[in-house]
């Protein structure tokens, strides 16, 4: 197998991978971890934590679907901007959480919500080289 086809299959598989992670992520948004996803809505943001979950909820399921079922270009890599930006738009829940010391997903120290900052920057990069155009 040379190594284009290689780069291709392990970009697909990258993108099923976070088609799958945002299902399931956006899944408990809306059921199991409502609660914890609460705790990254910042306190400045004008509407209701509750509402901001379920809302993000629904958008991480429908991009979690469209990476599973979207394969063809310019689409693809059109899809995957948008995951990005999504990816970028919700940082400022984790910084909150981080500044405003809020508990969630065993983020129970300033030490571990500081690191849990620098994987949303991984999440960006994920979205973008698993779609992007060979």
């Amino acid at each position: 197998m040379g190594a284009g086809k290689k780069r291709t299959r392990g970009r697909a598989l990258a993108q099923v991978g976070l088609g799958s992670m945002l299902v399931l992520a956006g899944t408990s948004h809306l059921t199991v971890e409502r609660k914890e996803f609460q705790a990254q809505v910042p306190s400045w943001f004008p509407a209701d934590p509750d509402a901001v979950v379920l809302a993000s909820g629904v958008v991480e399921i429908s991009l979690g679907a469209a990476l599973l079922s979207i394969w063809r270009q310019p689409n693809r890599s059109r899809l995957g901007a948008l995951a990005a930006l999504f990816f970028v738009a919700v940082f400022p829940g984790n910084i909150a959480q981080y500044t405003e010391h809020r508990d969630g997903f065993n983020l129970d120290t300033d030490t571990k919500r500081l690191v849990r900052l620098f994987f949303q920057p991984l999440l960006v990069l994920w979205a973008w080289r698993a779609t992007r155009a060979d």
